[in-house]
Formats: C-alpha cells, sequence, structure tokens
C-alpha cells in the first residue's frame, strides 16, 4: 500500500507538459502520466526516482537535434528536457564545446534504420564528443569533482532511446543525451580529464577519432615499431593521423591524389587503417604472413554489430534476421578474399573509454598528439551549424573538424 500511495503521489504531483521524457510519451501537451501498467511496467520493476530526480526534469536545456530523420538543413536548436543524475555513477557536464563527426550526421539522416529493428526516439540529440566542465555528480563518483574539466565521447547507452518497455523507471528516465547540447550525462568511466593545455574547443575535436586510430592499433598482433602504415586518404581524418605519426611508426604513407596501386610496391605494406573503405582494392599492397587491415568504414558482420556497442541500450534493439546473415555473408567474402593474401581483415567498432582519453591526454601533454580545428561555429546560429553540418555530411570538410561552441568560459 506504501508502494501505491507513493506511486499516485508522484503521479498527480507532475502533470505538466513535458517535464520529462516520460511526460511527452504519454502523449501531447497537458495530457496525464500513463498509469504504470499502461506504459508495460510491473510494480516489481518500477524504481520510483528520489524528489530531487523529478523537480529536476522540470530544467530545459538548447540542444541541436532532429525531429525526424533529417539532412543538416533541416537541424534544429530547441528547448529539450535538461539529463538528471540517474545512476549513482552518472556525472552531469555543462559543455562547452562539441565537435561533429561524419556519424552524427550519417546518424540524423537514418544510417541505421533499416540495419536496426527499433526506431530513434525524437527528438534525437545529435552528437557524440564534446568537453566541458563537471557540474553535478553521483553519489559513488571518485574520479571527478564539480568544476573539473573533462572530454567525452559519449557511449551509446547516453546517447540511446528512452526504454517504453518493461524496465524500470529508472531506465525510462534515462532520456538520449546528445554532445551539442548544455548539457550531458555519462557515466564516470567513459570521461577523461581534459589535457590543460588544449582549449574546450581542441579537446572537443579529440575523442572518437583519436580514440578509434588508438584502439585500431592495439588490433596489430606484435610491435609497429619500424613497420609501414597506411591510412587511405588519411587527410581526412586528421586526429587519425596525428595519433598515428606518434606511435613508434617510422613510416606513414599519405597518398590522395595518386592510385596508392600504382605508386606503392606491392607486398610492403604492415598495417592498413581503412577509414573510407577501399580495403578490398588495396589487398595487393598487404605484406603476406604478417599484416593486418582494420577497417571502420565498410560494413560489420551482422553477429558483431549485434553485440557492438551500437546495441548497449536498455531496449536492447535487434537486427532482423536476413539482414544479419547477409551481413555475416559480406563478411565473410571479405576475409576470404583477404586471406588469399595472406593477410588478415576485421572491422572494429570503437568502444568509449575514459581510460584511452587519459592515455591521450598524456600523449597531448608531452607533444605526441595535436589537434586540427577546422570551422566553430556558435549552437545558436543554427544557419551557421547547418551550413556546417552540410559540409561535413557531403564530405567535403577538408582538413580539421568541426567544432560547435556551446558556451563560452566564465
Amino acid at each position: 500500500m506504501k508502494f501505491i500511495n507513493q506511486l499516485r503521489h508522484w503521479r498527480t504531483s507532475h502533470y505538466e507538459p513535458y517535464t520529462s521524457d516520460i511526460a511527452q510519451y504519454a502523449g501531447p501537451t497537458g495530457m496525464r502520466v500513463r498509469p504504470w501498467y499502461r506504459l508495460g511496467l510491473t510494480k516489481s520493476s518500477l524504481l520510483l526516482p528520489p524528489p530531487y530526480l523529478v523537480l529536476k526534469l522540470n530544467m530545459e536545456m538548447l540542444s541541436l537535434n532532429i525531429s525526424s530523420y533529417s539532412k543538416p538543413s533541416e537541424y534544429q536548436v530547441s528547448k529539450l528536457p535538461s539529463p538528471s543524475l540517474v545512476d549513482s555513477k552518472d556525472v552531469i557536464v555543462k559543455v562547452y564545446a562539441a565537435s561533429i563527426n561524419p556519424i552524427d550526421v550519417k546518424r540524423a539522416d537514418g544510417a541505421l534504420k533499416l540495419a536496426v529493428k527499433d526506431p530513434v526516439s525524437f527528438p534525437f540529440k545529435i552528437g557524440y564528443d564534446c568537453a566541458g566542465v563537471v557540474q553535478e555528480t553521483g553519489r559513488d563518483v571518485k574520479k571527478f569533482r564539480i568544476g573539473d574539466a573533462v572530454y567525452i565521447r559519449l557511449p551509446e547507452v547516453s546517447r540511446g532511446k528512452i526504454a517504453c518497455t518493461r524496465y524500470s523507471l529508472t531506465q525510462l528516465l534515462k532520456q538520449n543525451t546528445g554532445s551539442c547540447s548544455e548539457f550531458v550525462r555519462c557515466s564516470e568511466e567513459h570521461i577523461g580529464l581534459k589535457p590543460p593545455s588544449l582549449s574546450f574547443e581542441e579537446a572537443a575535436s579529440i575523442p572518437l577519432a583519436a580514440m578509434t586510430a588508438l584502439q585500431a592499433l592495439r588490433l596489430y598482433r606484435g610491435d609497429l615499431a619500424g613497420k609501414t602504415v597506411f591510412v587511405p586518404a588519411g587527410c581526412s581524418t586528421p586526429n587519425e593521423i596525428h595519433v598515428l605519426l606518434n606511435m613508434l611508426m617510422t613510416h606513414i604513407i599519405d597518398y590522395t591524389k595518386s592510385d596508392p596501386r600504382d605508386v606503392i610496391e606491392h607486398g610492403t605494406i604492415d598495417f592498413l587503417f581503412d577509414t573510407v573503405g577501399s580495403s578490398m582494392e588495396l589487398l595487393c599492397l598487404m605484406r603476406p604472413g604478417s599484416s593486418r587491415i582494420v577497417s571502420v568504414s565498410t560494413l560489420p558482420s551482422g553477429n558483431q554489430l549485434q553485440d557492438s556497442p551500437l546495441m548497449d541500450l536498455p531496449h536492447r534493439p535487434t537486427i532482423p534476421f536476413p539482414f544479419r546473415m547477409g551481413l555475416n555473408m559480406l563478411d565473410q567474402v571479405r576475409k576470404a578474399r583477404a586471406y588469399r593474401y595472406k593477410t588478415e581483415y576485421s572491422y572494429m567498432f570503437l568502444v568509449s573509454s575514459g581510460e584511452n582519453l587519459d592515455e591521450l591526454t598524456r600523449y597531448v601533454e608531452v607533444g605526441r598528439l595535436k589537434t586540427v580545428v577546422g570551422s566553430v561555429v556558435d549552437l545558436q546560429d543554427i544557419e551557421a551549424v547547418r551550413k556546417a553540418c552540410g559540409t561535413v555530411y557531403s564530405g567535403r570538410g577538408g582538413l580539421g573538424k568541426l567544432v560547435i561552441r556551446v558556451h563560452r568560459p566564465e
């Protein structure tokens, strides 16, 4: 009975429109929140939020978002509910700068909607990478304090949609978070301290690209010192190049104007980091017996996609079986082609890691990693944001990362 009374008190106290994603889910503006049994919950699984959490759901923030799958010309900046602490290890960060990666504009355009049997919950907030200052911490957060300058690559569990199925109310309150917002929520283990020597704009340009390169290098079996590493169209991925240049390699080849097969001696490449989807055309360049190809731009296997961080969400989206089997077959074909050249091929998903960010911070501080910031636009200048994101979408962004300034340092 105490449980039911508590539930009734919470329901009757929070009928304001858009106080939370649950209110939006329940219906149009002004509608009452649906009873727990209408949401598909059970009394045993319903975990009521503490009063302070419910109160904070009334706060709003500016966020770059989409109301449906859209190209950059339809992006909007609007007021949406601010994130609140949910788990004891959650951290709320006030964002000063965020960066846009190609994956951000592809996700917004619905790149995964055919592969994943689970639609995005709209409005969907855009962005993975950001830098800012810790605003609030959960009771079990040990690494960070309020006021710490940090940078983040938001994991999918933070980016994910609200889970309106048979899950706890705590999970229901986990509205999706995008880096191009005034505030973000992220678990402690995915956050790193910002390099002191970098501005927030510079720090925001690092996480996704540099962590991708770092994790790709670690897939090579053996020591890469003195090896030949090839990154096709490397100038379009400046942060990866800077990591690679400083990871003890002595020879990195970057050919963007000529066909690499005409100018690189065949059988001389030890490690190919494929960022443009050309790995199968370059198999003749790989050194037989000990070389490795890691791709982030072809297609993963269906099983790999299902088990990837993209699916690490409370509602566990699933890939349709025929699509999954088709991806598995294509992946086996690529591996078989690589085997003919006595090399190893694999696709890689990035895993967000605070430890990786701390390692990158050390590289920055000793001069082994330098950032390349391209254009910088303000979040509230929506026309400039649309134009800049459109350039990224077209693939003609040039050298440097697009950074969106959200707050100016105080």
